[in-house]
C-alpha cells in the first residue's frame, strides 16, 4: 500500500478510536454530573442519563444516512474532518454546561458527528484493494474494542481532576485529529465516482426499509438488535448501578468497563 494510503488508513482507526475512546472517557463522571446538575441521587439520575443517551442514538439515526449520502457528493475528507470539530464542541459543551439542557444538546451534536462511522467505513473500502480490505476493516474492529479499553480508564483516572475533566480531554484529542487530519488526509473519492445527495437514500426509515427488504440481511439485523439492545442496557446503566449499590467512584468505574472491553476483545478475537 503506497504511503499516502498507510497514513489516510491509520488516520481513519485514530478516528474511530478516538469516538469510542471518547464515549468511554465520559461514562464514569457522567453520573456525577448528571447528578449534581439535576440535583438528584445517584439512582434517580440514571432516568436523565436514558434521555442523553436516547439523544445520541436516536440523532445518529437521523443524521449517519444523510451524512453518507453528503459523502457520496463533497467527498470523504469534509465530512470526516467536520465530525471530528462536531465532536470537539460536543465534549466542550458537556465541560461548560450550566444545566441538564446543555448536556441534551452535546449528546445530540455528538450523535450528528457520530454519524460519520458510516463515512469512515466508506472511505476504507475507497482506499482498500481485494488483497488489505480484510485487514484495514480488522483494524475498524480493532479500534473500537481499543477504545472501549482504554476510555473508560483514562475517563476513571482523569476524573480526579475534576468531573469535568474527562470532557477537556476528549475535545483536545478529537481537535489534534481534526488538525492532524486536516493536513495528511487525502480525499479518497475520485470526481467521476461521486453521486448528487438523494434525500430517498438519505431518509433513514426509508433506507432501513430496504435494509430490511433483503430477507437473510433482515435476519442478521435482528440479531444484531438483540445484542446491541442488551449491551447497551448494561453499559448505559453500569456506572450508575455500581455507584449506588456498591459505592463505587469513577476510577473503580472505569477500570471494571476497561475490563469488559478487554473480556469482549479476548473473545472476539478468538
Amino acid at each position: 500500500m503506497p504511503p499516502k494510503r498507510q497514513a489516510a488508513v491509520g488516520f481513519i482507526f485514530i478516528t474511530l478510536f478516538l469516538d469510542v475512546m471518547g464515549w468511554g472517557l465520559i461514562i464514569p463522571v457522567l453520573p456525577t454530573l448528571v447528578s449534581s446538575l439535576k440535583g438528584v441521587p445517584i439512582n434517580q439520575a440514571s432516568s436523565y442519563g436514558a434521555i442523553l443517551l436516547f439523544g445520541y442514538a436516536f440523532s445518529q439515526f437521523l443524521f449517519a444516512p444523510v451524512l453518507g449520502n453528503l459523502s457520496d457528493q463533497f467527498g470523504r475528507r469534509p465530512i470526516l474532518l467536520l465530525s471530528l470539530f462536531g465532536f470537539s464542541v460536543n465534549y466542550l459543551l458537556l465541560a461548560w454546561a450550566p444545566s441538564f439542557f446543555w448536556l441534551i444538546i452535546g449528546r445530540i451534536v455528538a450523535g450528528v458527528a457520530g454519524s460519520s462511522v458510516s463515512t469512515a467505513g466508506a472511505y476504507i473500502a475507497d482506499v482498500s484493494t481485494e488483497s488489505t480490505r480484510a485487514k484495514n476493516y480488522g483494524m475498524v474492529g480493532a479500534a473500537f474494542g481499543l477504545g472501549f479499553i482504554i476510555g473508560p480508564a483514562v475517563g476513571g483516572l482523569v476524573a480526579s481532576l475534576g468531573v469535568r475533566a474527562p470532557f477537556y480531554a476528549a475535545a483536545v484529542l478529537c481537535l489534534l485529529n481534526g488538525l492532524y487530519g486536516y493536513f495528511i488526509l487525502p480525499e479518497s473519492l475520485s470526481i467521476e465516482n461521486r453521486r448528487k445527495f438523494s434525500w430517498k437514500r438519505a431518509n433513514p426509515f426509508g433506507a432501513l426499509k430496504i435494509f430490511l427488504s433483503h430477507p437473510t440481511v433482515a435476519r442478521l439485523a435482528i440479531v444484531y438488535f438483540l445484542i446491541y439492545l442488551g449491551a447497551q442496557a448494561v453499559q448505559s446503566t453500569w456506572s450508575y448501578f455500581t455507584m449506588y449499590r456498591f459505592g463505587w467512584n469513577e476510577k473503580i468505574v472505569g477500570i471494571s468497563l476497561a475490563v469488559v472491553g478487554l473480556l469482549v476483545a479476548v473473545v472476539q478475537s478468538v
